[in-house]
């Protein structure tokens, strides 16, 4: 509690009260305001000037200045380091992690094998450090197996992997132990998406969640999506999403291998396919030429290297995928690193016209 100066009104001029406080930066922002019986009493930086006193008479009906003691107002942390400086061995600190991935309301870190035995510190002072995190996830596993998921560690807050994530005015229910989804590639997802024309029919082969589906059947007009994955829990939270984003109409969820279903349904049919499968993609090539229309189309490859020339290999790797197919490369239109993750090794994508 400490004492300070103050302004006490009644609490029907408060809002008035408060807004002219401000205005003339007197309002403390250090302090909470308190509410007794029929008044406010707002915490003020200094003792009002002739001024300011004019002021209030011409606003506020009735008032008093005085001195009152208030609560100071609990101050965040900028930083995680900031709440772990006093509490870690100093020789440490520079091994906390810097990347944390917010997934909703759900933060993601690595903690590196000397950090093991702080984890549940580190989680609790990024909770302490992000006011609308509610869990944080250690990372207890690469991605891996058929339907691309890791292992996740509740080292702070709520027990739990699902989430609901905004990304460019859309909603994305996920559960990150059931089904892949990264933060990371939310510029792709736009970046795609805006090069999508009406009437194009897509095939997004690995589809997730909807990452990039749903965007595109929200921003695109006079599209249709097939959705496919493997993975059903996937697909039960595509399906979800298309029903949260007002888009059912124009994505067709598919469970199952892209290649069969390809084969089975889809032949002949796509203006532009998304492969997103960096691990595989590069054996779904055939298959994904087979998708496009006979005239023609657009194929976004995603692939992982380590090559010294990431872009080069990339570009050189689909290239001699596409060689064994019916189809020809007309063009390269764009080759990006999306994002490293790994030392030496980058996700790739290849934009390419294939006839």
């Amino acid at each position: 509690m400490s004492e300070t100066p103050c302004l006490k009104v009644p609490k029907k001029q408060g809002e008035k009260a408060i807004a002219l406080a401000r205005k003339l930066n007197l309002l403390n922002q250090g302090f909470k305001i308190q509410r007794l019986e029929d008044h406010l009493y707002i915490p003020l930086t200094r003792k009002p000037l002739h001024a300011d006193l004019k002021k209030f008479k011409k606003t506020i009906l009735k008032y008093e200045f005085s001195t009152h003691e208030f609560c100071e107002r609990a101050k965040r942390a900028l930083k995680t380091i900031d709440v772990l400086e006093d509490r870690l061995p100093p020789h440490l600190l520079a091994s906390l992690p810097h990347a944390v991935d917010f997934v909703g309301d759900i933060a993601i870190v690595e903690i590196p094998p000397e950090l093991e035995s702080y984890k549940k510190m580190i989680g609790e002072a990024i909770l302490a450090t992000h006011k609308r995190v509610s869990t944080v996830l250690a990372k207890s596993s690469a991605v891996g197996g058929v339907y691309r998921i890791r292992n996740f560690e509740v080292i702070a807050g709520a027990d739990k992997t699902e989430t609901v994530h905004k990304e460019h005015g859309c909603f994305f229910h996920v559960d990150l132990a059931k089904a892949y989804f990264s933060p990371r590639l939310s510029y792709e997802h736009s970046r795609i998406a805006a090069q999508v024309k009406p009437g194009e029919t897509v095939i997004d082969m690995f589809a997730g969640v909807g990452s990039f589906s749903v965007l595109i059947a929200k921003e695109c007009v006079d599209v249709k999506i097939y959705a496919i994955d493997v993975n059903p829990d996937a697909i039960h939270y595509l399906e979800k999403n298309t029903k949260a984003n007002n888009v059912e109409a124009k994505v067709t969820p598919i469970l199952g291998d892209a290649r069969r279903k390809i084969k089975e349904e889809l032949r002949g049919v796509a203006n532009r396919i998304i492969m997103n499968l960096p691990e595989k993609a590069i054996k779904y090539v055939d298959i994904a030429c087979e998708a496009l229309r006979t005239k023609g189309g657009i194929i976004h490859y995603y692939e992982f290297t380590n090559a010294p020339h990431p872009l080069k290999a990339a570009k050189n790797h689909f290239n001699e995928a596409i060689r064994p197919t019916s189809r020809s490369l007309e063009k390269i239109l764009l080759t990006r690193t999306v994002r490293a993750i790994a030392p030496y090794t980058w996700q790739v994508v290849v934009d390419a016209e294939i006839r």
